[in-house]
C-alpha cells in the first residue's frame, strides 16, 4: 500500500491505470488520489470547488467532509456528460447521503428529574385558546437541535435560537425555486428570514431547533438542473440584525391589527400565539419576536390603551426566555386570571417571581426547561401555587381547591375578644389555680410549686427560632434551654431539654430569671375540657426583677399550655407544662403593668383561708374584675360581700374604675 502511495504521489496518470485493475475498490483508491492531487479521475480539474483539506479552526468537523462528497458528485456529473446520472462507480456509493451536525453521543436521549404529566404526551397546540400553527411555520418542540443534549448543530450552547442557513454558490440559483425546493423536502415547516446574497453564496434564518436540524439533512437531496447536489450549511447564529431595532410607527399599527384579529372579545382573550410568524405580519416584512424588550414592551402598551379588561392571554411559542417586560401586566390588565406560557424557553422558576402579583386561576408551562428540574410532581405544584396560590388549573390539570384567605384588600386582623372559660364553673377554678400559681412563681422561693405539679410531669420551654445569636437579645437567658424542634434536630438532646418528673421541673423553673408577671394582661382560653381533664392556654407579659442590682426592663410575653387533672375538693395538679417566651410587641408593652400590682411578698393570696377563697371567687364572677382587683375590693370592706359589691356598682357608675381591673 505504501509502494502504491508513492507511484500515485510521483507518476499522477497512474490513477488511470489504477481505476482499470481495481474497479471494484475504485471508489477508496480514486478519493485517494484525488485528495493526493487534486486531479479529477478523467484529468479534468473543477475551478469552483478547489478542495480544501484543512478543518479551519472554528469550522467545525463537517465542513471538509460535506465539500468533498459535494466536488464527488460534480465529478461524477461531469463522468456522466453533466446529466447529473450516476457514473459507472455509483453502485459503492450512498447516493443519499445524510450527514449529522453533531456527534452520534448526542442522539443518546437525555436523563431528566423529572418532566410534568410526561413530556413526550405534549403537543404543540396545548392551551385554551392555543392555535395550531405548526404548519404556518411553528414547528415549536418536535425535537432536533434543542432537543438533544448539548446539541445546537454546532457542538456549543445557541442562547439566540437563531439558525443561519447557508447555501453555497447559491447565487446561481432562482430564489423562489431554491424556497420551494427546500421545503418539499423539509420534513419540518418553517419560515426563511432575511434571505439574502453575499458574493456566491444564499443565506437566510430560522429560529426554531428543529427546523434547523431537518434543514441541515437535506444537504446533498436535491440535484440542481446542472445534475450537482445543492449543500446546506446550518449554523447556530445572531437574530438578523434588522430584528434588533424598535418597531417603527407604521409596524406598531400593523401590529395592533394583528392584535385586534386575534382578541375574542366573547372571552376576553388575546391569543398571540407563534406571533412571529402571522402572515399578516411576514406579507409586510414585520418580525415580532417576544423575547426582545421593545418588542414585548409594545405588545403590553397595545393592551393597556386597548384592551385593559384582558383576562386571558396566550404567550405560547414566542421563545421568551425571561419574563421582566411582564411584571407591567400587573398592574395594565389587573383583570388577567388566564396566562399561557408553554413552548417557551423559561429555564428557572424564579422567572415566575416577576409575575407573582397576578391573581391567575389558570396557568400553561409545559414544553419549558424549568418544567424538568423538579423531583417530582408535587414539588412542581408547590412552586407555583407559592407564587399563585389561588391557582386552579396548571398546564391544563385541575388542581386541589387552595386553602387560604380570600382578601381583596389588606386588613388588620380583628382586636383579641379576650379569655374564653367556657362556664363559669371553670372559670373560677381557673383563676384561682393561675393567682396561686403566679403569686408563688413571682415570688422569691419557687419550691413550693412542688405541690402544683404531678410525680410524672413533664415541661419544656420554647423561643422564637432565629438565624441570628439570640445570646445578644433579652431571649439569651432562655435560649440555652430552648426545645424549638426547628432548630434542634437530634433526638437525644431534644429529649434531654425535655424536664422530667416535678422534682426536676421545678428545680429547672428556680434557675430561670425572677420575675413580675402582669396579671391583668392574662387571657385564658380553655383548649379541652372533661371529668377527669384540664387542658387551657394563658398568655400575658411579664418583666425581670432587679437581681444583685442589675434591673432588667425588657417586656416579655409568654404562651403557657397547662395539662391539669383534678385534686382535692377543687384544685388542679399540672401533668404537662410548655411555656413558649418571646419579646413582647410595641402594644403589649405600652399596656403592660398600667395599674400598680401588689408585690409577691405582700400578696395574701397564699394565706387565705379557704371561706375567703370562695368569697373572691364569687365576687369575680359577678363583678367581672380580675382576682387581683375583687380581692383589692374585699379586703377594703372588710370582707363584707354586700358592702364590697355596693362599693363596686356606685365607683363602677362613676367610671373610676380602669379596663385593666377587668378580666379580659
Amino acid at each position: 500500500m505504501n509502494h502504491l502511495t508513492l507511484s500515485q504521489r510521483s507518476y499522477p496518470n497512474l490513477a488511470v491505470v489504477t481505476r482499470v485493475l481495481n474497479q471494484d475498490r475504485g471508489d477508496f483508491l480514486v478519493r485517494r488520489e484525488v485528495r493526493s492531487t487534486g486531479y479529477m479521475v478523467n484529468g479534468e480539474h473543477d475551478d469552483r470547488t478547489a478542495p480544501q483539506f484543512r478543518n479551519r479552526k472554528g469550522r467545525g468537523p463537517h465542513k471538509g467532509r460535506s465539500y468533498d462528497r459535494s466536488r464527488r458528485d460534480r465529478q461524477r456529473g461531469s463522468h456522466a456528460g453533466g446529466f447529473g446520472g450516476p457514473g459507472p462507480r455509483s453502485r459503492l456509493d450512498d447516493p443519499d447521503p445524510d450527514v449529522t451536525m453533531s456527534d452520534s453521543s448526542q442522539d443518546s436521549s437525555s436523563q431528566h428529574r423529572f418532566t410534568p404529566y410526561g413530556r413526550h404526551k405534549w403537543k404543540a397546540g396545548d392551551g385554551r385558546f392555543d392555535r395550531d400553527r405548526r404548519g404556518k411555520g411553528g414547528g415549536g418542540g418536535r425535537g432536533g437541535f434543542r432537543d438533544r443534549p448539548g446539541g445546537n448543530g454546532g457542538g456549543g450552547k445557541n442562547r439566540s435560537g437563531w439558525y443561519k442557513v447557508t447555501i453555497p454558490h447559491g447565487r446561481k440559483y432562482d430564489k423562489n425555486w431554491l424556497l420551494t425546493a427546500l421545503r418539499n423536502i423539509c420534513s419540518v415547516p418553517y419560515t426563511p428570514v432575511q434571505y439574502h446574497v453575499d458574493h456566491n453564496r444564499a443565506h437566510f434564518y430560522v429560529d426554531d431547533s428543529s427546523a434547523a436540524n431537518a434543514l441541515h439533512k437535506c444537504s446533498h437531496k436535491i440535484t440542481d438542473t446542472d445534475g450537482y447536489k445543492v449543500e446546506v450549511h446550518v449554523n447556530p447564529s445572531a437574530p438578523p440584525s434588522f430584528l434588533l431595532a424598535e418597531l417603527k410607527p407604521e409596524h406598531l399599527e400593523h401590529l395592533k391589527q394583528c392584535m385586534a384579529k386575534r382578541f375574542d372579545g366573547s372571552q376576553q382573550a388575546l391569543d398571540l400565539n407563534n406571533i412571529r410568524t402571522d402572515p399578516d405580519l411576514a406579507s409586510q416584512n414585520i418580525e415580532v419576536i417576544l423575547n426582545r424588550k421593545t418588542n414585548m414592551e409594545a405588545v403590553i402598551k397595545i393592551i393597556e390603551e386597548n384592551i385593559p379588561e384582558l383576562t386571558c392571554l396566550n404567550l405560547s411559542n414566542n421563545r421568551i426566555h425571561k419574563l421582566d417586560e411582564l411584571t407591567d401586566l400587573v398592574s395594565k390588565a389587573p383583570n388577567l386570571k388566564t396566562l399561557n406560557l408553554s413552548h417557551n424557553e423559561l429555564k428557572s422558576d424564579r422567572e415566575l417571581d416577576k409575575v407573582k402579583g397576578l391573581k391567575l386561576v389558570e396557568l400553561w408551562l409545559n414544553r419549558n426547561p424549568l418544567c424538568d428540574l423538579f423531583k417530582d410532581h408535587a414539588s412542581y405544584i408547590s412552586a407555583v401555587r407559592q407564587r399563585f396560590p389561588r391557582l386552579l388549573k396548571l398546564d391544563g390539570h385541575d388542581l386541589p381547591a387552595p386553602i387560604g384567605f380570600d382578601v381583596e384588600t389588606p386588613t388588620t386582623i380583628p382586636p383579641c375578644k379576650g379569655s374564653c372559660f367556657g362556664s363559669d364553673e371553670i372559670k373560677a377554678l381557673i383563676l384561682r389555680f393561675l393567682q396561686q400559681y403566679y403569686s408563688i412563681y413571682d415570688s422569691g422561693d419557687r419550691q413550693p410549686l412542688l405541690d402544683a405539679y404531678h410525680d410524672g410531669a413533664s415541661l419544656s420551654l420554647t423561643t422564637p427560632y432565629s438565624t441570628q445569636n439570640p445570646s445578644r437579645s433579652s431571649l439569651g437567658e432562655y435560649h440555652k434551654d430552648t426545645r424549638n424542634l426547628k432548630r434542634i434536630k437530634d433526638s437525644t438532646i431534644r429529649f434531654r431539654l425535655l424536664k422530667h418528673t416535678r422534682l426536676n421541673v421545678v428545680a429547672f423553673l428556680n434557675e430561670l430569671p425572677k420575675t413580675q408577671h402582669d396579671i391583668a394582661s392574662f387571657t385564658v382560653d380553655v383548649n379541652t375540657y372533661t371529668n377527669t381533664l384540664l387542658s387551657f392556654t394563658v398568655s400575658g407579659v411579664f418583666k425581670e426583677v432587679a437581681v444583685d442590682g442589675k434591673s432588667r426592663e425588657s417586656t416579655m410575653a409568654f404562651s403557657r399550655v397547662f395539662i391539669t387533672v383534678p385534686a382535692g375538693n377543687s384544685g388542679l395538679c399540672i401533668v404537662n407544662d410548655q411555656l413558649f417566651i418571646r419579646m413582647a410587641t410595641t402594644e403589649e408593652i405600652r399596656r403592660a403593668f398600667v395599674a400598680p400590682a401588689p408585690t409577691p411578698s405582700s400578696s395574701p393570696v397564699p394565706t387565705l383561708t379557704a371561706p375567703q377563697q370562695e368569697m373572691l371567687t364569687a365576687f369575680s364572677l359577678k363583678s367581672g374584675m380580675n382576682l387581683e382587683w375583687s380581692q383589692k375590693c374585699l379586703q377594703d370592706n372588710e370582707w363584707d360581700f354586700n358592702r364590697a359589691a355596693q362599693i363596686f356598682t356606685q365607683l363602677k357608675t362613676d367610671g373610676k374604675i380602669p379596663d385593666v381591673a377587668f378580666i379580659k
